[in-house]
């Protein structure tokens, strides 16, 4: 199975309209486009009943103290945590793309609606949840896909890290409201195929993203 983007290519920077944050220069960001990208794959397995999509950056410091601070920076060497930005379950094994905007275009204060969504599937939490909780403007359930807004401080770009899976079961066994680390709990055992695309992004103007990312400590 092999998965690719008309929206950009594996390893190289993702295009600022497909982000949730962009660089400012008096600011240092602004609210982005957030167009979910472009998606498609092939050689889906015959005996696949369904696909899962999940989106999740590890590159998200582990330590807060640091982040968007003026003065200071976010060390490459810090260790580094996963955030979610997309869980998207029950896609028809039929499926061979995902159009840009069809699930996100635009940043929705306290979060786009779930998890029901479009052709019979469902989409998770997202981890914007928990950042902008207690956050009078902001502060929501985020379903779907929000995109990348990294540190604008941090030394390292992050990678978005798309994975497809071709799964065994029609309906991924969630209910209710769920998140990544549920979806990936429950994904154990049923996996047919998977494949992946990265994207990389910063918002630090001294950062280049072109390149793959720098390793550091875990």
């Amino acid at each position: 199975m092999r998965i690719t983007s008309k929206s950009f290519m594996n390893n190289k920077t993702i295009p600022a309209e497909f982000a949730f944050g962009a660089p400012d220069p008096a600011k240092h960001l602004t609210f982005s486009k957030n167009v979910n990208p472009h998606l498609m794959w092939q050689d889906v397995p015959p005996n696949a009943k369904s696909l899962v999509l999940i989106c999740h950056d590890p590159d998200v410091p582990s330590k807060l103290d640091d982040v968007n601070q003026e003065g200071r920076t976010v060390s490459a060497q810090l260790p580094r945590v996963d955030f979610f930005h997309w869980i998207l379950v029950d896609l028809p094994p039929s499926t061979i793309q995902i159009r840009p905007g069809e699930f996100s275009s635009g940043v929705t204060p306290k979060g786009k609606s779930g998890p029901e969504s479009q052709n019979g599937t469902r989409q998770g939490l997202n981890d914007y949840t928990a950042w902008f909780a207690g956050n009078k403007d902001m502060g929501g359930n985020y379903f779907g896909y929000d995109g990348p807004c990294p540190p604008w401080n941090d030394e390292i770009p992050h990678r978005y890290v798309f994975t497809l899976y071709a799964v065994d079961f029609p309906r991924c066994p969630v209910a209710g409201t769920f998140k990544g680390a549920e979806v990936l709990a429950a994904l154990k055992g049923h996996i047919i195929a998977q494949a992946q695309i990265t994207g990389l992004y910063s918002l630090n103007p001294s950062v280049k993203a072109e390149a793959p990312a720098v390793a550091h400590a875990r």
